[in-house]
Formats: C-alpha cells, sequence, structure tokens
C-alpha cells in the first residue's frame, strides 16, 4: 500500500507498506525533506515495522519518537506526518495529481444561489457524476453568510443589515459569520472526493486543502500559514477562513467533502461591526480588544488588483494539479435554484436556530 502526505509548510513524505497477519511489515518511508542523521530513516523504518495496523498516526508518531538516535533533526519532517502518510496508505487515500480537476468561474450570483451551488456539485462529486472541481465565486451582491449552527439574532445586528441592505444567508457548514461585499471578497470552494482527505483527521484535512493555497500567496509574495482550526493568517493578522462539510455518497457509499474559504481583499471594517454582532469573548481568545484588527485585506498585502490574485491562485493551482475550464450544467443550475427557492431562502433555514 502507498501513501503520500504533504506537510503544510513543509516537505512530501511517502510510505509503502505490507499489512501481515495486522501488523505492519516493510515499511520504506521517503520524500524530499531532510533528516540527520542518515541512520534516523532507518530508525523510522524499523519503529514502524511490527506496529499494529490499526495504530492511529498519534502512536505511530510516538513509536518512531522513541526509536529515533538522540541529536536527530528533522526538517519538512515531523513524526506524525509518517503516522499519517501511513495512515492514508493503509485507507488507499488518493492524491491531488489523481484527479482531473475542473475549474468552476462564472460570472456575479446571488449569495443564496452560492450556497445551493456549493451543495450540488458536491453531491455531484459525491455521486461520481462530477469530477473534482474548484469553483472560485463573483458576489452579485453584499451579505453576511452565518455558519450550519450558529444564532440568527446573536450573530447578526437585524437592523444594521437592513439598513445597509445586506442579505443574511445560511451555509450548510459550520464555523463562524462571514460578511461578504462584491470586489472586496475572494470566495473559492473545493468539491473533492472523500478519499482525498482519507487518512487526516478533521484538523488535519483543512491544512491539507489550505497548503496549496498558502503556497500561492507565496508566490505573490506573502508569507502566509494554517492557522488551526480554520484560518489563514500572516504576520499582520487574519486574510481567510475556511469552512467544510461531508457529504454521504448515493446509498451510502464514499461520499465528497466541501471545502470553502472566504479572503478579505479589502473590507468596510466599521460596516462590518454595524452588521455583525462581535462580541468580546469571540475576540478575547484572538489576542486583540479590536474587530478591526482582526482582518488584514490582501489589498494592503500584496499590492494587486483582486482580479490578478485570483488568477494568481488560480494559476497556481493549474500548474500543481492541472485544471480544466468547466461550467455548472443546466440540470445543477435547475437543481440548485430549486433549492434556493424551498430552502436556502425560506425562513425555516436561515432562522433554524433562531
Amino acid at each position: 500500500m502507498h501513501g503520500e502526505y504533504k506537510v503544510p509548510g513543509g516537505k512530501l513524505v511517502v510510505v509503502d507498506v505490507e499489512v501481515e497477519d495486522g501488523v505492519l511489515r516493510h515499511p520504506q518511508v521517503a520524500g524530499d525533506f531532510f533528516l540527520e542523521p542518515d541512520e534516523a530513516l532507518h530508525a523510522v523504518n524499523r519503529a514502524l515495522d511490527g506496529a499494529p495496523a490499526d495504530t492511529d498516526a498519534a502512536g505511530l508518531a510516538s513509536r518512531i519518537d522513541r526509536a529515533l538516535p538522540e541529536g536527530t533533526v528533522m526538517y519538512g519532517l515531523t513524526s506524525e506526518a509518517v503516522g499519517i502518510a501511513v495512515r492514508r496508505a493503509l485507507a488507499h487515500a488518493t492524491d491531488w495529481t489523481d484527479y482531473d480537476w475542473q475549474l468552476v468561474y462564472d460570472g456575479p450570483q446571488s449569495p443564496g444561489l452560492h450556497m445551493a451551488l456549493d451543495e450540488v456539485l458536491t453531491a455531484e462529486v459525491a455521486a461520481g457524476r462530477r469530477p473534482p472541481t474548484l469553483r472560485v465565486w463573483e458576489w452579485a451582491a453584499p451579505a453576511v453568510i452565518i455558519g450550519s449552527f450558529q444564532s440568527l439574532r446573536n450573530e447578526v445586528d437585524a437592523q444594521g443589515a437592513e439598513r445597509h441592505g445586506i442579505e443574511v444567508v445560511r451555509r450548510i457548514s459550520g464555523g463562524g459569520a462571514m460578511f461578504v461585499e462584491p470586489g472586496n471578497t475572494i470566495t473559492y470552494s473545493l468539491s473533492v472526493p472523500d478519499s482525498l482527505v482519507q487518512g487526516l483527521s478533521f484538523q488535519d484535512s483543512y491544512a491539507y486543502l489550505d497548503d496549496w493555497v498558502l503556497d500561492a500567496l507565496g508566490e505573490m509574495g506573502i508569507k502566509a500559514w494554517y492557522q488551526p482550526l480554520n484560518d489563514i493568517a500572516t504576520e499582520q493578522g487574519k486574510i481567510a477562513g475556511a469552512a467544510q462539510k461531508r457529504l454521504v455518497g448515493p446509498d451510502g457509499g464514499p461520499g465528497a467533502v466541501l471545502h470553502h474559504v472566504t479572503m478579505a481583499y479589502d473590507i468596510d471594517a466599521d460596516k462590518m461591526l454595524e452588521v455583525l454582532r462581535t462580541g468580546r469573548e469571540k475576540l478575547s481568545d484572538k489576542g486583540t480588544r479590536s474587530a478591526k484588527k482582526r482582518v488584514d485585506p490582501l489589498r494592503r498585502q500584496t499590492g494587486l488588483p483582486r482580479r490578478e490574485v485570483i488568477a494568481g491562485l488560480v494559476d497556481s493551482f493549474r500548474r500543481r494539479y492541472g485544471l480544466t475550464d468547466g461550467k455548472v450544467t443546466d440540470e445543477e443550475l435547475a437543481r440548485a435554484q430549486e433549492l434556493v427557492r424551498t430552502k436556502f431562502s425560506t425562513p425555516e433555514w436561515t432562522t433554524r436556530v433562531p
């Protein structure tokens, strides 16, 4: 069995391993990482050999740490990353390059339709009727998007939203509220088979699916990193937040993962604070006393027009994994429009947590 894991901000770890009588046998760890001394690699392989096949990544990492020679130095590699690569091998996880990726980048859509398209396209990936898809959003109107489990009245100032003409919609993924305005926000979705994140913990899947965008930002001169659980940050502050939703496949078969990210290109902080109820408790764990200081837009950090930032992200993805231009089919659009009517525009859905 073969497993690969790209350490977020680090190097590629590759593991080939067999299972005999319920234990790991003949493990071979490789990759483009740096490891000293040379015999440390043999120690890693010996530590894995004979481990019960159901040992989790943390347990495998513990075996490795105990076996490493004193003074071992790892660069671009961690013991846990080796454990994750083993778990991905045993789970028959797939890799980014195993797929023919499709790009969907259409004109501006209403907030409700964006919510519905995420659900429909991810369900199509789960059913095997659509290839893994990167969808870049354009917003037709300003909006607040609240997480699936958030309280509407606790998150949104209804009078502020009405005063500024801002629509409030609820998405299918968890996480926090997003304040978006056309031209000020960069949003994209990844709809991927769940095999791409097999062997990863929920937290690790966020880092894994965000890693490509960190590299893309680096190419634009922005040193960014993943900040658990679901933020992307730089030295200047938070620039993006991610959320996920798992969808089960037909008849309970293999499913798909929706991973979507909203990045702040520019922001009207005063308006945001009039619309969102950002409380002291939420700010307290961010090390700041002002919501204005929590988000530092990409416009200031890159000095690039929004379209160039989007083009840079797409081009970076295309170079790494390949990307064919596609579109939402007529059938998918019809299903999404029906979901807007029956779900995403209804008070029952928007106020399901009052």
